[in-house]
């Protein structure tokens, strides 16, 4: 089984939505909080020992989440026909991927996050090389991440920090310099419990 037939599996298991809360079970969430819908981006590439997944290092110059890594995505704009739509749009936006070289394979279970977004990823095969053009305002670096590392849950690791004034605790998933964590580890985590059944 190649490592996309692997993902289009597991994109056929059930499984619940996730949340930057799961770790974190004491905390309380406001009864009638609204939360905003967004799409990211879960894009996978032909790589030269096999698949691998499409990161960004957000650029420090950013109001929120500065220097962190994340998939393409955001917010889903009035124009988008849906997170589907905001995803390809974005990640055209920040890293130059042509929307004609992107399959969609399907999508994860939605994500809650801490900063009131509802996230859809979208999981797509990038079916040819392209030029990564970082958006210089919000994309500080794009780089390349093999599938089997994000996906074996043995390279997951549960830290936490004190985050207003609450003890919070995340996934995590370094890979190399890069510290994978919070929404894009639990995002992956995810991907990796359903791809290991």
């Amino acid at each position: 089984m190649t490592d996309l037939d692997a993902v289009r599996r597991a994109l056929t298991l059930d499984s619940a939505a996730s949340s930057d809360f799961d770790l974190n079970p004491e905390a309380v969430l406001p009864a009638h909080r609204k939360l905003r819908p967004a799409g990211v981006l879960v894009p996978l590439i032909d790589g030269p020992t096999g698949c691998q997944v499409i990161l960004t290092k957000r650029s420090s110059a950013l109001k929120h989440h500065p220097g962190q890594i994340a998939f393409p995505g955001g917010k889903v704009d009035p124009a988008d026909a849906d997170p589907t739509a905001a995803a390809l749009r974005e990640a055209h936006e920040e890293i130059g991927l042509p929307p004609g070289i992107v399959q969609v394979l399907g999508t994860l279970p939605s994500h809650e996050t801490v900063t009131g977004f509802c996230v859809t990823p979208v999981v797509a095969h990038v079916t040819a090389e392209f030029r990564d053009i970082p958006e210089p305002g919000e994309v500080a670096e794009v780089f390349r991440v093999p599938l089997s590392h994000v996906t074996d849950p043995v390279n997951f690791s549960i830290q936490s920090r004190r985050w207003r004034g609450q003890r919070r605790r995340y996934f995590t998933v370094p890979y190399g310099p890069y510290y994978i964590w919070g929404a894009t580890a639990r995002i992956l985590r995810g991907l990796a419990d359903r791809m290991s059944k």
